[in-house]
C-alpha cells in the first residue's frame, strides 16, 4: 500500500489525485479495518465456543467414522461402477484423549477461534479489500472487480476439499498405520492439528488464479511461460502435495495434486485472458494516440 495512497472519491474529472491521505490517516483506517475483521472472527469464535458439542461432534470428529458422506460416496461409487465393496472404506473405531492440563479447554477455544476465522474470510477479506482498494486506479479497480467473491470461494472451496476429501483419506491411514506393541491413540490435539494442516493449507493453495491473475498484471508471468514450464510444475505440485499431506499415503497425495493441476490450468487460461486484454488496451491506446495526431 503506497503511503501517498489517495481516495478514488477524490479523484477530479480527469481522473488526476485529490486530495491525500497522511501517513497517520493511512494507519488509522488500516487500524479500523483490523479492528472489525477481528471482532467479526471473535464473534464468530464465541458462538462455536458456545456450541463446542455440535462442532466436535458433527463437523471435527465427523471424517473418523464410518457415517461420514465422503466414505458412504466412495462405497456407492464403487458399487455403481461395479466393483462392489472394494473402494469401500471403514475407518477404524478410535477414541481421542486429553492428556495434557487444560488440553481440552485450550483446544477448544484454539477450534472455536479457528472456526471463527473460516467462516469470517469473506469479510476479513472485504476489510482487506477495502483498505487497498481506493490506493488502485480506476482502471485497476475494474480489472479486480468480484475479487473478494472469487478469492472466498477458491478459499472455502479449498478448505471443503480438505476435510471432505483429503481428512478421510489421511485419517484411515493415519490411524490404521500401527507398529507391533504399540496402541494408535491420538490425542485431541494432535488430532485437531492435523485436521487443520488437512484444509486450511489447501485453503490457501486454491488461491493459485488469483496469484497468477495479479503476477500476470504486472507481467511477471505469461501463459507462454506457464506452458513451457508445465513439467516442472508438475513436479513442483508433487513436492507440495507431498507437504500439504502429511502421510505417506500415495492415494491421498495424489488426491491433492489432482485439483492442483486443475488450478494450474485455469491459470493459464486466466493470465491468457488477462494477456489479450493488455494487448487490446495497448492497441486502443495506439489508435488514440493516432487520431490525436
Amino acid at each position: 500500500m503506497p503511503l501517498d495512497q489517495v481516495e478514488v472519491d477524490d479523484l477530479d474529472e480527469g481522473g488526476k489525485p485529490g486530495k491525500e491521505m497522511s501517513f497517520l490517516e493511512h494507519l488509522d483506517e488500516l487500524r479500523w479495518n483490523i479492528i472489525r475483521a477481528v471482532i467479526a472472527i471473535v464473534s464468530l469464535g464465541i458462538v462455536f465456543f458456545i456450541f463446542k458439542d455440535w462442532l466436535f461432534e458433527s463437523v471435527l470428529f465427523a471424517p473418523s467414522r464410518k457415517e461420514f458422506i465422503s466414505y458412504q460416496l466412495i462405497c456407492w461409487f464403487s458399487d455403481a461402477v461395479g466393483l462392489g465393496k472394494t473402494m469401500c472404506i471403514t475407518p477404524p473405531v478410535f477414541k481421542t484423549q486429553a492428556i495434557g492440563f487444560g488440553e481440552a479447554f485450550i483446544t477448544t477455544i484454539m477450534v472455536s477461534f479457528t472456526t471463527g476465522f473460516i467462516v469470517a474470510f469473506p469479510y476479513v477479506f472485504w476489510e482487506f479489500w477495502s483498505f487497498v482498494k481506493p490506493g488502485l486506479y480506476p482502471k485497476e479497480q475494474r480489472a479486480a472487480r468480484g475479487i473478494v467473491l472469487a478469492c472466498s470461494f477458491l478459499f472455502l472451496s479449498g478448505i471443503l476439499f480438505g476435510y471432505y476429501i483429503i481428512a478421510p483419506f489421511a485419517i484411515n491411514f493415519l490411524i490404521g498405520y500401527t507398529i507391533p506393541g504399540v496402541e494408535n491413540v491420538p490425542t485431541l490435539n494432535s488430532f485437531i492439528t492435523y485436521l487443520v494442516i488437512f484444509t486450511i493449507p489447501t485453503g490457501i493453495v486454491f488461491e493459485l488464479p488469483i496469484v497468477v491473475f495479479f503476477l500476470s498484471k504486472v507481467g511477471l508471468v505469461t501463459p507462454s511461460l506457464m506452458r513451457q514450464y508445465r513439467r516442472h510444475a508438475a513436479l513442483g505440485i508433487l513436492v507440495l502435495a507431498a507437504v500439504i499431506t502429511p502421510t505417506t499415503d500415495i492415494i491421498t497425495q495424489l488426491l491433492v495434486a489432482f485439483p492442483l493441476f486443475i488450478l494450474y490450468e485455469i491459470s493459464i487460461v486466466i493470465s491468457r485472458r488477462v494477456e489479450k486484454q493488455q494487448q487490446a488496451e495497448e492497441l486502443e491506446e495506439e489508435r488514440g494516440l493516432q487520431r490525436t495526431e
